[in-house]
């Protein structure tokens, strides 16, 4: 029965996106069945490169709000609607805009690059953003001797700080999911599965990264796992990434590591926010739309393009 409701839904939203001109766009972390129907599938860098370039007059971002608020940002003039405004993000809630402020005049004469993972405040106050597939080559677009400061993810800074030598001064925020990933568990399963790769997203903390045989972006990770002769991979992020996994590399093996001991999977409850009935509903009221005042757009939308810029 859900599965021809589904199908039926799916249909709908087809004809929806036709008659408005609409595109869905999707990130690598939500529901197989939301990635199946959407326009284009990616990570945070591939998601705001799509939202620039689209000529949709219509943007449903199934992501989480800060995907959404980039969306907008980067098509002032674009209705952008997101299926839940609830679908926030543990990352960019650890910082607060007003709290930052206070953090950059504690800091003069240093840039700052933000990671994408960061409310539409934080990214006005920001130089650049950068994601996690281009933050090393933001990062070092700037001279060794240019005081940086990095927020909001201290993971993923320290990973570039050790990679590339820098000192950057780095805000003390972090991913729930990524961050939960414990030493113990990552260890339990490269002990039962030796002939495993463990791949890793660069938001784990230190001491993951350090066991991994690949660090890289989620497009990256699937990318590796697509190219590479291994058959069996251990994968340090949120399940989503899996869905793809599978359908590319249909005869290899996937392992997530769990969050805890009493789930198998490692899931965002922000991204599974989203459904296909959430979708079509957005897609046929245009509600709930993301709204963003100009003169703080316009402030805002300047380091995204920096970032698009450097990273073309």
């Amino acid at each position: 029965m859900k599965l021809g409701f589904d199908q039926k839904l799916k249909g709908e939203i087809k004809k929806l996106k036709q008659k408005k001109n609409a595109v869905i766009l999707a990130h690598y972390y939500q529901n197989p069945e939301i990635q199946n129907i959407a326009d284009y599938i990616g990570d945070s860098l591939g998601l705001s490169q799509n939202a620039y370039n689209t000529n949709a007059d219509i943007i449903v971002f199934a992501g989480v709000h800060f995907m959404a608020e980039t969306a907008k940002i980067l098509n002032p003039s674009k209705k952008v609607l997101i299926p839940d405004l609830n679908a926030g993000c543990s990352l960019a809630d650890s910082c607060p805009a007003p709290l930052f402020r206070k953090f950059i005049r504690q800091h003069p004469d240093h840039v700052v690059i933000s990671y994408i993972n960061c409310s539409a405040e934080v990214k006005a106050l920001s130089d650049v953003i950068c994601t996690s597939g281009n933050a090393v080559k933001i990062v070092e677009s700037f001279s060794k001797n240019q005081k940086i400061i990095f927020a909001p993810d201290k993971n993923l800074g320290a990973y570039i700080n050790h990679i590339t030598g820098r000192k950057m001064v780095l805000w003390n925020g972090t991913c729930e999911v990524h961050n939960l990933i414990k030493t113990e568990t990552v260890l339990k399963l490269k002990t039962e599965h030796p002939d495993a790769k463990l791949i890793a997203h660069p938001e784990c903390q230190a001491v993951i990264l350090e066991m991994a045989d690949f660090i890289g972006s989620t497009t990256a990770l699937l990318n590796y796992t697509m190219k590479s002769g291994e058959n069996k991979f251990i994968v340090a992020t949120e399940t989503g990434i899996l869905h793809q996994m599978h359908k590319h590399s249909p005869k290899k093996q996937f392992i997530i590591v769990p969050s805890d001991e009493t789930c198998s999977c490692n899931d965002c409850p922000y991204m599974k926010m989203n459904t296909l009935e959430k979708i079509f509903d957005c897609l046929e009221n245009e509600q709930p739309e993301i709204k963003i005042g100009e003169a703080f757009m316009k402030k805002a939308r300047l380091p995204i393009l920096k970032m698009l810029e450097l990273s073309a």
